[in-house]
Parts: C-alpha cells; sequence; structure tokens
C-alpha cells in the first residue's frame, strides 16, 4: 500500500461548470480485501483540506471502519491537491474565471473508478465527514439503488445561507492578502493563512470547548499557540489555490442541483433508499444540529443520532477525542451489522 495513492485517469472528463479535463486525476487508496461477491466495499471521500493520509487514521481493527471485514477505498475529492487541483493540473482554474467543481463531479469521477477500474456496482456504505458527507448524500440520491448504507457525520446535502457567509468569508480573508492578483496569488499569502486559519478555528469548535480549554490536554501551551501550530501550520501545507478551489465546491454544494433532480432538493433527498445514520454534533457551528435534523426528516430511512460533543464540527472527526471516536463507532457498527 502506498501513501502516495493510486491513481486513475479519466480522458476528457467534463465537469458541471462546461470545462473538460483532458486527463482527470482520481487519487485512492484501499483498505482490506475485497470479498468475492464485491459486497463488502466502503466509500470514504476526503473532506475540506484532507488528504487520505489525514483521514485514515480511523480505520483499523479497532477503530471506526474494520479492514478486516470491510474493503474500504478512501477516495480524494477533485480540488484537494492529489486528485485534479488547480496545483498540479492547468486545465483546473478557479470560480474568478468560469472554473469550479461540483459534487456532481466528484460522484461522476468516483462512479468511474468503482465500476470501471474496480469492478464495483454496489457499496455497503458511504461513510463521510463534512465535504465526506456532502458526497455521501450526493451518492444516495443519483444512485439510490447502489447504497446500501450512509453514514453523514456533521454535514449537509445543501449548504445553508449561514453557512455560505462563512465560507465567503474564509474566500474574502484568504484573497484580500497582497499576493492575490484577482484569479491567482503569484506568492505566499502570508497575511492571508493567517486569517483564514482564525476564521476557521473560531468555527471548527465550540465556545464551550475554548472555555473550557480542551486544546491543553493536546500539548499546547496558550490559545496563541494552538491557533498557530494546530490550525495555521496545516492550512499551510495546503496550496492557497486548492483551498479557494475547494470552498467553491462547498459553496456549491445541493444535492438537487444537477440534471437528475433540477433543483427539487426535497425530491433528492426524498429518493435517499439507504439506510442512513445523520450524526451531527451537538454544538457544531455551521452544519448546526437543528440544519441535520431537518434533512433527516425528509430521508426516507434516516436515524437521526447527534454526538454529543464540546468539540463542535471536529467531533465527526475525533483522531484527538476518544469519547466521541467511541460513540461513532458504536454507531456504525451497529448500522453495518443491520440487516438490509
Amino acid at each position: 500500500m502506498s501513501r502516495a495513492g493510486q491513481v486513475l485517469t479519466i480522458p476528457d472528463f467534463e465537469l458541471q461548470c462546461g470545462a473538460v479535463l483532458p486527463k482527470a486525476r482520481l487519487v485512492y487508496q484501499t483498505y482490506g480485501t475485497l470479498a468475492g461477491d464485491r459486497r463488502n466495499v466502503i466509500l470514504y471521500p476526503t473532506s475540506y483540506g484532507a488528504q487520505h493520509p489525514d483521514i485514515e487514521w480511523l480505520i483499523g481493527g479497532d477503530r471506526i471502519l474494520d479492514p478486516t471485514r470491510w474493503f474500504i477505498i478512501i477516495v480524494n475529492m477533485l480540488g484537494n491537491g492529489l486528485s485534479s487541483s488547480p496545483s498540479n493540473d492547468s486545465a483546473c482554474r478557479l470560480s474568478e474565471e468560469g472554473f469550479w467543481f461540483t459534487h456532481w463531479d466528484n460522484v461522476r469521477a468516483q462512479d468511474h473508478l468503482l465500476r470501471q477500474e474496480l469492478g464495483i456496482d454496489r457499496l455497503a456504505l458511504v461513510y463521510g465527514w463534512s465535504m465526506g458527507a456532502q458526497q455521501a448524500y450526493h451518492w444516495g440520491a443519483l444512485h439510490p439503488h447502489r447504497v446500501e448504507r450512509i453514514v453523514a457525520l456533521c454535514g449537509t446535502a445543501r449548504t445553508t445561507p449561514h453557512n455560505i457567509i462563512f465560507l465567503q468569508s474564509l474566500r474574502t480573508a484568504l484573497t484580500a492578502d497582497p499576493a492575490w492578483t484577482g484569479t491567482c496569488f503569484d506568492g505566499i499569502p502570508d497575511r492571508g493563512y493567517r486569517a483564514f486559519a482564525r476564521i476557521y478555528a473560531s468555527w471548527a469548535a465550540s465556545q464551550a470547548y475554548y472555555r473550557d480549554g480542551l486544546f491543553y490536554p493536546l500539548g499546547y501551551d496558550s490559545l496563541d499557540d494552538y491557533l498557530l501550530r494546530g490550525w495555521e501550520a496545516g492550512y499551510r501545507k495546503r496550496d492557497p489555490h486548492n483551498l479557494l478551489a475547494m470552498i467553491d465546491t462547498w459553496l456549491r454544494c445541493d444535492v438537487s442541483d444537477n440534471p437528475v433532480y433540477q433543483r427539487n432538493y426535497a425530491q433528492a433527498l426524498s429518493a435517499i433508499q439507504a439506510k442512513t445514520v445523520v450524526m451531527p454534533a451537538t454544538t457544531d457551528l455551521y452544519f448546526t444540529s437543528d440544519d441535520c435534523k431537518a434533512e433527516a426528516h425528509l430521508i426516507p430511512h434516516a436515524d437521526y443520532r447527534p454526538i454529543p460533543s464540546l468539540w463542535g464540527h471536529r467531533a465527526g472527526n475525533p483522531y484527538q477525542n476518544p469519547e466521541d471516536e467511541a460513540f461513532i463507532r458504536t454507531a456504525v457498527r451497529e448500522l453495518l451489522d443491520a440487516e438490509i
């Protein structure tokens, strides 16, 4: 297994925005063994800013996804710096030039991987956190008879107006840097990275998380230290064009904005046939529990199971938080053990 991942190239891949990628690149990694009947597959799309090595921590016999039983595929979404992105493909640009990726694009590329490359037709589970949850909902709506289960952690099927404001604040902060030319960066956006990371940190965990100083046991000696090493340093590892590209996708997230549902949001959610566990965090500030609960009511076979956590949005990716990991692991294993 290569940490760099495996690569699928899709020729002449037309995006929803109208652009065509001559050689679309999809990077993925697999874990476990594919069963003879090819029915033990879990698809695990990446989240904002993440690449597959960042999120494979939850794969293990005693973790949330068990590779001794399941064949798990982490697929890097378009724009994340491994799959086709502005940083690695000159055909990829930003919305200032009329170019963007959507989850319609992500799902079609992933479907090509599953069917044409791996010979997989059905998915036992689509598991996703944040933007990964957005992709899970798209899979359930666009392929209702091929997806058996969904776990949607801290994400919605359509970006809410309040969430749009958050994303615009991130985008505005990054592009306010002097290195921004109007269409690209001509240098390192130092001020932009600093502002971006602090906006993100303020939303990603709850007020109680900061009030109770839950970051101190993680090895930080001050709030400033946490913001610098726990947030800014991580985003500085990502090309700023890719950070914008993923925001452009998130801004356009709408499970019904495609040729199948033609913006009929309720119809798209009601079409999901998978057994679905909707798992927001009770303190998530941008994928709020109320927004997630409202969507759960529109999904026929949904179980609404909020995570009782002070960690906010980060409760859905609890690599530093054993209590929330145990809560999620229990819910996932119950779902996977349930008859379909």
